[in-house]
């Protein structure tokens, strides 16, 4: 495999790392506010969302880019709303790269060239054609929804046997805001809802901004971790100029065990800009 391209794509899996079949209940269409509404199932996923402290991982993905294919093993470390650790290596392989990322930066050891990378979401979102913030990041790997983005805008109905909530103008909270560019991000979002357990199923997201950009993400596989549901397999979908498609699949979920997050800059590395 090329190295360059296993590089980048250990870059982007840092980026974008984050059942057991039941019958299902019935569900009635169309929702009615008082039952099944929009609030109510807010208040079902909110009730069912992964709750933690810290997350340690074992992980293996699979990306498709442009009918070119590359496979990574990666060990993924969380502690909750803060900090995003992940060292990749290819089968059988020592690390060739390390990632630390937190609420506003990004750092890359690049093991194979001996270079370093310290810079912000600016990045992420450049080499994705993406618009990232740590929030959906973070979210995206566990399977939760967004912490802090508005939740009264959304409406309900079903889909395809599942709870589907839309809306077309979700905003940051503003006391999360952090500048004016932040506070213009104004998302179109879907989400899916298994009707048996209210965990998320599958979610759609793009900026109003950007019509040509789109992220969707599957999630299958639901294993109890502590007496909860973790989405042991995620098929991520990012649609822009190009089509890039990664499968994950977890071997090992660790809950609420604190992590260390080790990134150190051999003294020989280079900056890169």
């Amino acid at each position: 495999m090329n190295k360059k391209y296993l590089i980048y794509f250990a870059l982007i899996l840092s980026v974008l790392i984050g059942g057991s079949c039941k019958t299902r209940k019935i569900i009635k269409e169309p929702i009615k506010e008082k039952d099944d509404g929009a609030e109510y199932l807010f208040s079902q996923l909110k009730k069912n969302e992964l709750k933690f402290d810290w997350i340690s991982a074992k992980l293996s993905a699979d990306l498709l880019i442009d009918k070119k294919s590359s496979s990574l093993n990666a060990h993924l470390r969380i502690k909750k709303d803060s900090l995003i650790w992940a060292s990749f290596s290819p089968a059988l392989g020592i690390e060739i790269a390390r990632i630390l990322i937190t609420t506003d930066s990004v750092k890359l050891l690049n093991r194979l060239n001996k270079t370093y990378f310290i810079g912000d979401f600016k990045l992420i979102n450049q080499l994705l054609n993406t618009d990232l913030d740590f929030d959906i990041l973070q979210s995206i790997i566990i399977g939760n929804d967004f912490s802090y983005y508005e939740n009264d805008v959304f409406k309900a109905n079903v889909f395809n046997k599942l709870y589907h909530l839309s809306t077309v103008g979700r905003k940051k909270l503003k006391k999360h805001v952090k500048n004016e560019q932040e506070e213009l991000r104004v998302l179109v979002q879907d989400i899916w809802l298994d009707p048996e357990n209210y965990k998320i199923k599958n979610i759609m997201i793009k900026l109003i901004q950007k019509e040509n950009r789109k992220l969707e993400v599957f999630y299958s596989d639901f294993q109890k971790i502590n007496e909860q549901l973790f989405p042991f397999q995620s098929n991520i979908i990012i649609t822009s100029e190009k089509m890039m498609n990664i499968k994950i699949k977890y071997s090992k979920i660790v809950l609420d065990v604190p992590q260390s997050f080790p990134f150190k800059i051999p003294k020989k590395y280079t900056k890169l800009k």
